[in-house]
């Protein structure tokens, strides 16, 4: 096997032992290129139908071209969308215009994701983060456990060695499950070139600009780039040097932005 053969096998099993390990899960999709590709794994990993609901939590500010991506593509791949919304922070206003970055983050993520959690009472979600991606995902485990009030402690992470997953829980806790946590960016590009996954076409340049990361719209900032189609994107990541948050303005609001987020829930 070549090495996206192996990482393919490596989150398929992920996804097979956080299907027979634990009761009702859901996939936490973005419409980014990580979650979308984590998706298609669960396609691959039950034989064409994802067993699990994909939630979709909804700021209401992502771009309209992810909007009409998630529409068609649910339909397309036959996926049981749930969406979930922080209706009483949207209802006092709670935007980027009146609170920072991380406000709107806590409130329509974290918060909106706590209480979809609680209504539909999942037991754990599966989520396509990446150690390489960001240092606070650096510290997760395939199989991290999040407290009775939502809460990670990142300082106490048991190892997982020799593909010895963490998949004891206490009654109560809420499961994390990351298959493509082994996964850096270039992996994932090349994966979406070999498996042909379709993608937002944000992340194809136009103008000489295109996006690297997509978030909120008004905090999601392209970079400058010519890469318009998979190819020249995997050619650019061989030669960058910049990070691939680069564009997303909460990380900048505070060197610890992420961390402090997900210690408290967020994704």
């Amino acid at each position: 096997m070549d090495r996206l053969d192996e990482l393919e096998a490596k989150s398929i099993y992920i996804l097979r032992e956080a299907y027979k390990k634990f009761g009702k899960l859901g996939i936490l999709w973005s419409m980014g290129k990580d979650s979308t590709v984590l998706v298609w794994l669960a396609k691959k990993a039950f034989f064409g139908s994802v067993p699990f609901p994909v939630i979709h939590i909804d700021t209401t500010f992502k771009f309209p071209q992810m909007y009409a991506f998630r529409t068609s593509l649910a339909k397309e791949w036959n996926l049981n969308l749930m969406i979930g919304t922080n209706k009483e922070a949207i209802s006092r206003g709670v935007n980027y215009q009146n609170h920072t970055a991380l406000q709107v983050c806590d409130e329509l993520k974290t918060q909106a994701l706590r209480q979809f959690v609680d209504q539909h009472k999942f037991e754990g979600l599966i989520l396509a983060i990446r150690a390489d991606e960001e240092g606070s995902r650096s510290k997760e485990r395939f199989f991290s456990r999040r407290n009775t009030d939502f809460e990670w402690n990142y300082a106490e992470q048991p190892p997982e060695l020799w593909d010895q997953f963490n998949t004891g829980f206490k009654k109560g806790e809420h499961i994390r499950v990351h298959p493509i946590l082994h996964w850096t960016e270039l992996d994932v590009w090349e994966y979406i070139h070999r498996e042909n996954i379709p993608l937002v076409d944000l992340y194809f340049a136009k103008n000489g600009k295109r996006y690297r990361s997509l978030g909120c719209m008004p905090i999601t900032f392209p970079i400058n780039s010519d890469a318009d189609t998979v190819d020249k994107i995997i050619d650019e990541l061989k030669h960058t040097k910049t990070a691939e948050r680069e564009g997303r303005g909460q990380d900048k609001e505070d060197q610890y932005a992420l961390q402090k987020l997900r210690a408290k829930g967020y994704m």
